[in-house]
């Protein structure tokens, strides 16, 4: 490969929270340096928008050109802040939004205009990261265990890493380096679905509420009544897969108590796919701020669940780093998904690239 360089990944997450931004040297193999990072919350009209088109529903074409406006500017920001220009950047790796994810029908949809970003930063853009894996008969998701592995060199195996967004997922990372990866259930979306719905807030700050509430054992065991978490993986889930009807009735902290445990009993239910227990879990994604759940997840794995701060990653950071990453692994052809994280029938490259050209 040729010399290490700067990439800059950019990722909207299903929590629909905002854009997290974040530079990063790397060669696509190994992680050299970690470099500024921000992130930029959504302008409420524009959440509302994206919003509005979740399920392909709506006319997505301005959406998606308002989202790319607002990555653009993100990028601008973030290279202000760390005292860099676009030509001290190699690629953006830029995810877009999912507004849909039917993988057993190879379908994903990402929005977002690669050539749009890449016209206005003035930098090469790479997205599109899903697509070949979807077409090729892979789940399309997890796409992050290659990173979470380059990170995790020197740490104690088998070890997971759980990332809790508006969907959670884990990665297994084996004593001899293998790799597993699946979706677990529902991440925040859920709860944060009720506490909109019922508070106008979309987010339980710390789980706070959720702690005052009573589980309600019977509606819980009918969301776990599903197929879905005895299927082997690989595996993943649309942020709609599930939803918050069953809990319709329930006081608002009874709903939260019950969605929150539900996101940890269905990450307790994936030990039955690992190969062997993991010594440790971290976390990542905005899950990790919830300490009701953060509790719940502990008491349901059996064994020790922290941050993923507490070995030194970034943990706000770390998606939007891992599309840097994959970024600079398409460049090179690299396998960006496995067999055994996406169930694809092969290390699968993939991505779009999108050359600057002059505003």
């Amino acid at each position: 490969m040729g010399l290490p360089n700067y990439a800059l990944g950019l990722m909207s997450g299903t929590s629909l929270d905002g854009i997290d931004a974040a530079v990063l040297e790397t060669d696509g193999e190994r992680v050299l340096s970690h470099g500024a990072w921000l992130t930029v919350p959504y302008e409420a009209a524009l959440r509302e928008r994206v919003r509005g088109v979740l399920g392909g529903r709506g006319t997505v074409p301005p959406v998606a050109e308002a989202l790319t406006r607002a990555h653009a500017g993100a990028v601008r920001a973030l290279l202000h802040q760390a005292g860099l220009a676009a030509r001290d950047i190699a690629v953006i790796g830029f995810h877009g939004h999912t507004i849909l994810h039917r993988p057993e029908a190879r379908r994903t949809w990402q929005i977002g205009d690669g050539a749009l970003l890449a016209r206005l930063t003035g930098i090469d853009v790479v997205c599109d990261f899903r697509s070949a894996d979807v077409a090729a008969g892979g789940q399309g998701a997890p796409f992050v265990p290659l990173y979470h592995a380059a990170l995790a060199v020197g740490l104690e195996r088998p070890l997971a890493v759980l990332n809790i967004g508006g969907v959670a997922n884990v990665t297994w990372i084996g004593d001899t380096g293998g790799l597993i990866a699946f979706d677990t259930g529902p991440g925040n979306a859920l709860i944060d679905d009720w506490l909109l719905r019922h508070t106008g807030r979309a987010i339980d700050q710390d789980g706070a509420l959720a702690s005052t509430g009573q589980i309600a054992e019977a509606r819980l065991a009918a969301l776990l009544d599903n197929s879905f978490f005895g299927r082997p993986p690989p595996k993943s889930l649309d942020r709609d897969d599930f939803t918050i009807a069953a809990m319709e009735g329930l006081s608002v902290a009874d709903g939260a108590a019950t969605l929150t445990e539900f996101t940890a009993r269905a990450v307790a239910r994936a030990r039955e796919h690992l190969p062997a227990p993991p010594r440790r879990w971290l976390v990542t994604g905005g899950g990790r701020h919830n300490r009701t759940l953060m509790a719940a997840i502990a008491r349901t794995v059996a064994a020790p669940v922290a941050p993923v701060e507490t070995v030194g990653w970034r943990g706000d950071a770390l998606e939007a780093e891992a599309f840097a990453f994959l970024a600079m692994r398409s460049l090179a052809g690299l396998p960006l998904s496995l067999p055994t994280t996406t169930g694809v029938p092969r290390p699968m490259p993939g991505g779009r690239l999108f050359r600057a050209v002059a505003a």
